[in-house]
């Protein structure tokens, strides 16, 4: 019999752990003699596209936000929608494999149905209507599997919905699948025993990143038109970058995601992720909101975030573009980032080689990732210590060797470097960096041991550039900008004020007008 998880279960793990569905098998069968046929009410999208005749192409790489208003004006159904994002699904997953459970394909095509039944009465559910969404495999799914790529839940079915799962329901969209993540979620390299490595579509030899690369990588290959993601270290913007894509990083407590034994915990947030800034918002109106459960919730609706991002004015905004931030670098990586510069100064800001002082971040971030992974797999470890990977027992016994002396002077400094970035921030409006230090790299390779000659002194070293951002507490987005001699993708990092997701949005939104390099499709499809 296949196991169930429940609420109280995904409690005993943790925030980076829980639930799961029973193996469902990934479909095989022709998507035409499964689908229903469009309504003859709903008039098909060939007649309001630049193409004569819409292919699934056409359909699969729309914006988000543009295909939920063509199926609120019924110029295209969600059948058409899930249909097309089926069969690039077939087409495209075993070149790439970010989408390791797929919901078959008549309860997607039954609940499209639904939808368009729903649309022709005028009773759209929410501004995501009808969209597929690939939700992250760390996120518990009612009735679909949830596995977080560990053999210890790799059929287990949850019994509930995370408040990021109910609040994309809520909001019309269909749950298409789970997107491939690593193991609990630890490291940016995807892959996992349970389903192997995720593949980086720009070059399939390469890492997508992680812990949301299955979402990042269905993105760029138009298998979904929108994923949700979670970020501690960097895994709301490292996978983007890496694929080409957008993520943020919100604000922690903007998306708030019961249930947590840790909800005051402020490293660990959810986000969106998209094929571009607009999309990105658009989703985030979705996720994000005030919920009682958590004790750290904005209480802000997330409407806000469904305006438009065009029209603001750059001229005069301060913009710090980093130096070196006392890291190591792979000089493509960092000479692409420091020539937008000059894209910046074109939208009329004024920009300075500046950068906060982030003393402490590494010891901050390091000590908090030990003690929450400890109170969430110590009790597990015990008893499966066979079973968890080695950088899950190494932040549990690092864990174990803090004391409270020393916690509360981690978190006297970790107040203090907040306090430095606050004043950095109230001189600069923006701050400008490398989402992380290196390219996409060998898919075999677990994570870099060094950069420019520099050892890396653990699995993590390499993601400073992010989770010094992390520790800081500031909404933070990855945004594409160029690309490297050898075809592979870098992310411009852009980091607000506190608590202004807004403004980092609108900054981007700028930026990837100015530049669109977010539109070159990957080889993969």
């Amino acid at each position: 019999m296949t196991d169930r998880i429940t609420r109280r279960d995904v409690l005993k793990f943790g925030t980076t752990a829980a639930a799961s569905v029973a193996l469902r098998p990934l479909v095989e069968r022709s998507m035409e003699t499964r689908a229903m046929e469009p309504d003859h009410q709903l008039a098909s999208i060939t007649e309001n596209m630049d193409t004569p005749a819409a292919s699934d192409s056409d359909i699969c790489f729309l914006s988000a936000r543009r295909m939920a208003d063509l199926i609120r004006q019924k110029r295209l159904s969600a059948r058409e929608v899930m249909r097309a994002h089926l069969r690039q699904i077939d087409r495209v997953k075993s070149k790439v494999n970010a989408i390791v459970t797929l919901v078959p394909a008549d309860e997607l095509m039954a609940q499209a149905l639904a939808a368009d039944e729903s649309t022709l009465r005028g009773n759209l559910k929410g501004p995501l209507h009808g969209l597929p969404v690939g939700v992250k495999d760390l996120h518990p799914t009612r009735g679909i599997r949830t596995t977080f790529g560990s053999p210890l839940h790799k059929n287990d079915i949850p019994n509930f919905d995370c408040l990021v799962v109910e609040r994309e329901k809520n909001a019309g969209a269909i749950v298409i699948g789970k997107t491939n993540v690593p193991e609990w979620g630890l490291g940016s390299q995807t892959f996992n025993p349970v389903f192997g490595p995720t593949l980086n579509p720009y070059d399939l030899t390469k890492t997508c990143g992680g812990s949301t690369g299955g979402g990042s990588v269905a993105l760029a290959c138009g298998m979904v038109p929108l994923a949700d993601g979670s970020d501690m270290g960097g895994s709301l913007r490292n996978p983007p970058n890496f694929c080409n894509v957008v993520g943020l990083r919100t604000s922690p407590g903007r998306v708030p995601n019961p249930p947590s034994t840790l909800g005051w915990f402020t490293l660990g947030v959810a986000g969106p992720v998209a094929r571009s800034v607009t999309d990105c918002a658009f989703f985030l109106s979705a996720l994000a909101g005030f919920d009682r459960r958590s004790p750290i919730s904005i209480d802000q609706s997330g409407s806000q975030f469904s305006q438009s991002l065009a029209g603001r004015n750059f001229k005069g905004v301060r913009v710090a573009m980093f130096k070196d931030m006392d890291l190591p670098w792979e000089p493509e990586v960092k000479n692409a980032v420091q020539a937008q510069h000059k894209v910046f100064q074109s939208l009329g800001c004024i920009v300075e080689e500046a950068e906060p002082d982030l003393s402490d971040a590494n010891e901050c971030f390091v000590a908090w990732r030990h003690w929450s992974i400890e109170a969430s797999f110590g009790d597990i470890l015990e008893a499966n210590s066979g079973k968890l990977n080695e950088y899950v027992r190494w932040h549990v016994e690092e864990g174990r060797k803090l004391t409270g002396h020393y916690l509360s002077r981690v978190e006297s400094k970790r107040t203090a470097l907040y306090q430095r970035m606050r004043e950095f921030m109230e001189k600069y409006e923006f701050f400008i960096l490398p989402v992380n230090q290196v390219l996409p790299f060998d898919v075999k390779t677990h994570y870099p041991v060094e950069i420019a000659g520099v050892k890396m002194e653990n699995y993590i070293a390499w993601m400073k550039s992010a989770y010094y951002i992390s520790v800081a507490g500031n909404p933070a987005i990855s945004v594409p900008c160029a690309f490297s001699e050898s075809g592979l993708p870098i992310g411009i990092q852009i980091v607000g004020r506190h608590n202004d997701d807004w403004g980092v949005l609108q900054m981007a939104y700028a930026f990837e007008q100015a530049t669109n390099v977010g539109k070159r499709r990957p080889a993969a499809v």
